[in-house]
């Protein structure tokens, strides 16, 4: 960074949607949020996205554009009082008729159900316009009442194409690097360790520039990215930075059975102050997809750890999300289950909506039963051992086979059931 200037994330920043990279499918000509924008109408939005994609340059955009107040909380540091507060400022701040002012709340899942139950009524009343931004699934994380009131517009990682526009934009119009030559030989790296990450894309030109003495030409290779960034390590960001990279690591991690590096990991972002719930979060999809029903426990002990982590807080719920690590990492490991749905899923999207077989079908009427609905099926408890044997596919996909028994001693006992039952069909 160059002494007297802000970094060139900040320096970039747009300020309005000609600037703004990236989200065509959003703000392009004739989207949706910019012809909300030209017809000068705005409602509550969440904005949901992974990091560096624009999310809160978007609401302060939105708000120019509509030449609105504009609030801003931190869902990190702010509580139902500041909250409350803002609410109040709005109220005097807003004249008969006019629009209503705008707050923006930065990581909106991380306020608990108090905390945006205090937004409910001022959402509502039209008091404010409420933007939120989130990096988390707001199915989850925004209370239904206030989700409800809300359009939820999905942001994307940024595409080569799209970080490329903004390189060109650096290099042409940036107060500083627009009066240095830049030379770029390779981006592969460059690309690839964005991420599709806008700000980290910056963030990696500005480390490499400044590596170059004043009067050189910047030249970018993979070779001096992966170099300065080996030698100016990120700390862990939980509000982005490397946030994807490290719970991929921890993940991948758990499913290679190395117990050693999950905690490592886990530790990574217990120490930069990661929200337990995500951590739990990725845990429980982990047990599910990678564990399965090589040990099916291991769904239980997640999800055990989640609803545990709601009830203690930190430094407690390290250990709860620790031991389940620990436990995950150590298990045999399947994704029999995640594969099944997988192929039954591509099955459908080939076959279309193929017809339920006629005695599987309900017969809660006398014409349904008289069109043979129901008939002939064979209700499987009427018979020894529970099982009738009789087929429950559509009759085009009879021998399609979605579930394949992996070689685990759990699943191993499975398949042996199944071929007593099944006979062939399963050998």
């Amino acid at each position: 960074m160059e002494i007297g200037h802000p970094p060139l994330a900040e320096r970039m920043r747009p300020q309005n949607l000609e600037g703004f990279a990236g989200q065509k499918h959003l703000v392009g000509q004739g989207a949706v949020l910019r012809k909300m924008l030209e017809s000068g109408q705005l409602s509550s939005i969440i904005l949901w996205g992974p990091p560096g994609v624009g999310k809160t340059t978007l609401a302060r955009i939105i708000s120019n554009k509509l030449e609105r107040p504009f609030y801003v909380l931190s869902a990190v540091s702010s509580g139902v009082k500041e909250v409350r507060e803002v609410i109040d400022k709005a109220k005097k701040a807003r004249f008969f008729n006019s629009a209503s002012p705008v707050l923006f709340i930065d990581e909106i899942h991380r306020f608990n159900k108090a905390q945006q139950d205090s937004l409910l009524g001022a959402v509502e009343e039209g008091v404010i316009t409420l933007i939120g931004a989130t990096t988390e699934n707001p199915s989850f994380e925004v209370i239904s009442p206030l989700l409800s009131r809300s359009q939820v517009y999905v942001l994307q990682s940024l595409e080569k194409e799209d970080l490329m526009e903004l390189w060109n934009r650096i290099i042409t119009t940036d107060i500083v690097f627009k009066e240095r030559k830049f030379v770029l030989k390779e981006d592969e790296a460059l690309i690839r360790f964005a991420g599709g990450d806008a700000r980290k894309f910056l963030n990696i030109i500005e480390l490499v520039a400044n590596s170059f003495l004043p009067d050189e030409d910047i030249v970018i290779t993979n070779e001096n990215v992966t170099e300065n960034l080996q030698q100016n390590p990120a700390f862990y960001d939980k509000n982005g930075e490397m946030h994807y990279d490290i719970i991929s690591a921890f993940i991948k991690s758990m499913r290679g059975s190395d117990p050693d590096a999950a905690v490592y990991w886990l530790a990574r972002m217990v120490e930069g102050g990661e929200d337990p719930k995500f951590i739990a979060r990725r845990m429980l999809i982990l047990a599910a997809e990678d564990v399965g029903l090589a040990n099916p426990n291991a769904l239980l002990i997640a999800t055990n750890c989640f609803e545990a982590i709601n009830m203690i807080g930190w430094p407690e719920a390290r250990i709860l999300l620790s031991e389940t690590a620990i436990y995950l990492a150590t298990s045999p490991k399947s994704n029999s289950a995640y594969m099944a749905i997988e192929s039954a899923s591509a099955t459908v999207r080939e076959t279309g909506n193929l017809p339920v077989p006629l005695h599987l079908r309900n017969a809660p009427t006398k014409l349904m039963k008289d069109l043979n609905y129901g008939k002939s099926y064979k209700y499987s408890h009427d018979y020894e051992g529970n099982f009738a044997e009789q087929e429950y596919l559509p009759k085009k996909i009879l021998k399609s086979r979605f579930y394949i028994p992996q070689n685990n001693q759990q699943e191993i006992k499975i398949k042996e059931r199944l071929i007593q039952l099944w006979k062939n069909r399963f050998k």
